[in-house]
């Protein structure tokens, strides 16, 4: 019996977050008319940090590419307007530079590690480097990195600028449709 009621406390639970539990989305991270987001997990990231003993090659890559990815990350979407959805997995050790932000810029918007960044640009990163696993939809892609900003709590305005800032530069980037 108690088992029973345990069960059904967490099938409500997942209910309640509008997740229908399944194996592959156990968290629904972002929904709205648009577009559906969902994590098999918690994503499990870090910043590295250049340490004494480091090979020269080593630092470079961590100046580069400064976040990591801990485990394999199922990542679900759901494209509401076109009735689509993609599912990808981001690598465990997959790397990643953070949100590309212009120095001159850093006093409005923030710095590419800003920890509010992080997700989202982890998200958006993978999908610009394999835009097939979006059937190569920028603008898509765009609004998903745009609603990943949100929920970060990045304010909805610096989160509407940086999505036109991210879409218009991938106008200009090979490999997209629209």
């Amino acid at each position: 019996m108690i088992l029973f009621v345990f069960y059904f406390l967490q099938l409500l639970s997942v209910l309640q977050r509008g997740c229908v539990l399944t194996d592959d989305c156990n968290i629904m991270w972002y929904q709205d008319k648009e577009l559906a987001i969902g994590f098999n997990h918690k994503p499990h990231t870090n910043m590295l940090e250049p340490l004494p003993g480091m090979s020269a090659e080593e630092v470079k890559l961590i100046e580069k590419y400064p976040f990591i990815n801990y485990s394999n990350l199922d990542v679900k979407l759901f494209n509401h307007k076109k009735n689509k959805s993609y599912s990808f997995t981001i690598p465990k050790k997959f790397r990643w530079d953070g949100a590309t932000i212009a120095p001159v810029f850093w006093l409005l918007i923030g710095t590419k590690t800003d920890p509010r960044f992080k997700i989202p640009s982890m998200i958006h990163d993978f999908m610009c480097n394999n835009k097939d696993v979006v059937n190569f939809d920028r603008n898509f892609s765009s609004k998903v990195f745009r609603s990943l900003l949100i929920v970060s709590k990045v304010s909805k305005i610096k989160a509407q600028t940086m999505y036109i800032a991210v879409d218009n530069f991938q106008k200009f980037r090979k490999g997209w449709k629209g």
